[in-house]
């Protein structure tokens, strides 16, 4: 799938396609929809089935400190919407000179100029432009005027309730796992690169891969058994997701303690799928409590994993 970061890096050879705009945040069954009606829709007109979205997301801009908890990283849209079938994926830098542009020129200048779009589908809820003038009624004039058609997404329902990346991150903050995998399709998973931590669970004799949740907020707080995908192969064990209180940890970090695994992980990218939440993350009041706990947790787990009979 090709990747172009920034409106600058798109060419000439970029212009034509179908294109979809959006967030796309943890890439849900929602979203599914959307992208298999792009693709469909690409084919008929023979061009590219394109997606755009923005990096930072508009709330992160305006609202850093409320914005919400995101699901997946680009890196993880990149993936999943390849794994789609999508061939474009276009990123945009969402900053303040970007967010005051008209939403006329949005529209005459990257959606007809530089992208050449044939046929845009798009949410009738999608507003943009300055002082989100630009609006989905718009869309549809303009593509009477340049050429191209423009048709609305349906809400993708399960159980007769939509489903959003809102509705997810939701049922993720209230541990409920299991309908949060409904929504999106699959496990609600975590994937990042492994750094060199501090070594202390290493010295509590519980050795962890620590991955930086970079930017971005959890959706996810707390301890939990969990089923992590390495180059190596399928491992299962124990995650931290937190600040870490006890050792006055400051920022938010994925902590995972691999049961049976004695291998170097360090700089390499793992996936961490949360199996079962088993508590939430707590202040203890020295290490040789956190370190008994930590052997609980993973007695738990255990048994958790054994019972699936993995």
């Amino acid at each position: 799938m090709q990747l172009i970061r920034g409106i600058h890096n798109i060419k000439l050879e970029d212009n034509g396609c179908v294109l979809t705009i959006g967030n796309f945040d943890g890439v849900h069954l929602g979203h599914k929809q959307v992208i298999d009606a792009l693709i469909k829709q690409a084919k008929i007109l023979n061009c590219k089935a394109a997606v755009m979205v923005f990096e930072p997301q508009p709330q992160e801009l305006f609202s850093p400190v409320t914005a919400p908890a995101r699901l997946c990283r680009l890196r993880d849209k990149y993936i999943l919407l390849k794994s789609l079938g999508v061939e474009r994926l276009i990123c945009v830098n969402f900053n303040h000179k970007f967010a005051i542009q008209s939403a006329e020129s949005f529209i005459e200048d990257l959606l007809v100029k530089k992208l050449g779009v044939k046929s845009l589908i798009i949410g009738d809820d999608f507003r943009f432009g300055k002082n989100r003038k630009g609006n989905y009624k718009m869309l549809l004039k303009a593509g009477q005027t340049f050429g191209f058609n423009v048709s609305d997404t349906t809400s993708y329902k399960i159980e007769k309730q939509r489903i959003s990346s809102t509705k997810i991150r939701h049922a993720l903050e209230n541990d409920n796992l299991v309908q949060a995998e409904l929504m999106l399709g699959r496990p609600y998973s975590i994937i990042g690169r492994v750094f060199h931590g501090d070594k202390r669970g290493r010295l509590l004799g519980f050795p962890t891969a620590n991955v930086k949740l970079k930017r971005r907020v959890s959706p996810v707080n707390g301890v939990y058994a969990v089923k992590i995908r390495t180059d190596m192969g399928l491992y299962y064990g124990v995650a931290n997701i937190g600040s870490r209180p006890t050792v006055s940890g400051i920022r938010q970090q994925l902590e995972v303690h691999i049961f049976d695994f004695d291998f170097d992980l360090y700089g390499q990218t793992i996936e961490v799928v949360l199996l079962k939440k088993l508590r939430k993350e707590i202040h203890f009041d020295s290490l040789s409590v956190l370190k008994a706990q930590i052997a609980t947790d993973c007695a738990q787990a255990r048994q958790y994993i054994s019972a699936l009979g993995t």
